[in-house]
């Protein structure tokens, strides 16, 4: 297997190293996994990798704060 440097932010790196050790597992196997949770397309087919990557984009936008759900912005305008 050839090896190859990615560059992180140094609070990534922390994160990816706890889930590495709790998991007992290599980087690689960690990032196939986590890579494996995207979504690879719906009944009207195979996402592309653009879509995929906004998608990624999307749900890091709502996880740090920056966009809310639906199913927030309902909830903060009392519609359900």
């Amino acid at each position: 297997m050839n090896n190859s440097t990615i560059h992180v932010k140094e609070s990534t790196k922390l994160r990816l190293e706890a889930l590495k050790k709790a998991g007992g597992i290599s980087y690689d196997k960690l990032i196939r996994a986590l890579l494996s949770l995207i979504p690879e397309g719906d009944d009207e087919g195979r996402y592309t990798d653009e879509f995929k990557a906004s998608f990624l984009e999307s749900s890091l936008d709502v996880v740090e704060g920056r966009l809310i759900s639906l199913e927030e912005l309902k909830r903060r305008l009392e519609l359900e």
